[in-house]
C-alpha cells in the first residue's frame, strides 16, 4: 500500500492479463465489517454493484450460521455463505439452512482434546454444533448462550454417538496464558496430523475443523460447482484462518489491519476494514471493467 493509502495492485500473471473477475470471496470480521460490526453504506453499494455487474459474492467466515445476522440486511443476491471456516455452507435466503456440512468426527475431536490437554495444560474447550454451542466450565464467557450444555469436552463429545447426533462443525480451544500465535504453533505441532487448526481471534482462541477443511477447500468446491476457476476469484481477509483462501484465489488482498501471515500470503493489499478496504477494491474492479 502506498503512502497515500492507495490500494496496491495485484501482480499481473506472466501468461497474460488478469482474468475477468467472476466471484468475490470476503471474510467478515476485520475485513468486510467495521470494528463496530457494521457494514458501511459504501460497502453495501459496492457489493450491490458487483452483483449487478454479474459478479457473485460469497461471505466466507469463521462465524457459525447463527451469527450471520450482521449481514442479513445486505444479502441481496449473495445468498450463500461459507461458515465455520469451511465446515458449513448455508443459505442466507432460507433462514440459514445448511446446504453442505463438512463435520469434524467426534472421535477425532476427542483425540485433539486429549492431545492439547497434554501439550498445553490449562486449555479449555467449546464444541460448535449445527444446533448451537456447548462448552466447558472454564471456557471464557465470550457470549451469552443460555441453551448451552456446560460439561467437559470429553462428556460433550461422548454424549451422543449415534447417527442422529448433531454434527460437530468445529472445536474451539482457549488458553489464558499462551500468546495467540504461540498457541497456534504449539497446537499445529501437537495435533495438526488429526485436524485443521487455525485462529481468527485476537486472543489465544483456536478453531479446529476436520482435516482438510478450510475456507479455501470449501470455496474451491463451491467454485468448481459453478465452473469458476481460482484465477477468476478475488478474495479478501485479515487473519490466519484466511491464509489458505488468499493463496488459492487468483487475486487476493490483505486488509490494512491484517496479520503478518495474511500480508505475506496475499497478492495485494488494501486499506483497513474501517476504511472500507473491500469496497475500494470492488470499485476499482468495476471501474476497470467499464473502461475496458
Amino acid at each position: 500500500m502506498g503512502e497515500d493509502g492507495a490500494v496496491t495492485s495485484a501482480p499481473q500473471r506472466p501468461d497474460g492479463p488478469t482474468p475477468v473477475t467472476r466471484l468475490i470471496a470476503t471474510d467478515l470480521d476485520g475485513t468486510l465489517l467495521r470494528d463496530d460490526k457494521s457494514v458501511s453504506h459504501r460497502t453495501v453499494a459496492a457489493l450491490a454493484a458487483a452483483e449487478e455487474a454479474g459478479i457473485e459474492v460469497f461471505f466466507v467466515t469463521g462465524r457459525p450460521a447463527r451469527w450471520m445476522d450482521v449481514v442479513s440486511d445486505h444479502v441481496q443476491g449473495h445468498g450463500l455463505a461459507i461458515c465455520a471456516n469451511g465446515a458449513a455452507v448455508v443459505d442466507l435466503h432460507a433462514d440459514r439452512e445448511f446446504v453442505q456440512v463438512r463435520a469434524l468426527p467426534r472421535a477425532t475431536a476427542l483425540t485433539v482434546v486429549r492431545t492439547l490437554r497434554k501439550a498445553a495444560p490449562g486449555t479449555s474447550f467449546a464444541v460448535e454444533l449445527t444446533t448451537g454451542i456447548n462448552y466447558e466450565p472454564a471456557y471464557p464467557p465470550f457470549f451469552e448462550s443460555p441453551g448451552a450444555t456446560v460439561a467437559t469436552a470429553e462428556k460433550l463429545l461422548n454424549e451422543e454417538t449415534d447417527d442422529t447426533a448433531a454434527p460437530v462443525l468445529k472445536l474451539l480451544a482457549h488458553h489464558a496464558e499462551l500468546a495467540p500465535d504461540e498457541f497456534l504453533a504449539l497446537a499445529r505441532s501437537a495435533a495438526g496430523a488429526y485436524a485443521s487448526i487455525t485462529r481468527s481471534s485476537p486472543t489465544a482462541l483456536l478453531e479446529i475443523s476436520g482435516l482438510g477443511v478450510s475456507k479455501a477447500s470449501t470455496l474451491a468446491r463451491c467454485c468448481a460447482e459453478r465452473g469458476i476457476s481460482p484465477a477468476e476469484v478475488v478474495a479478501f481477509g485479515d487473519m490466519p484462518n484466511d491464509v489458505e483462501m488468499l493463496r488459492w484465489a487468483g487475486t487476493s488482498y490483505a486488509m490494512g489491519n491484517a496479520h503478518p501471515d495474511v500480508i505475506a500470503a496475499a497478492s495485494g493489499r488494501t486499506v483497513a476494514n474501517n476504511e472500507d478496504g473491500v469496497a475500494v477494491v470492488i470499485e476499482r474492479i468495476l471501474a476497470e471493467r467499464s473502461a475496458g
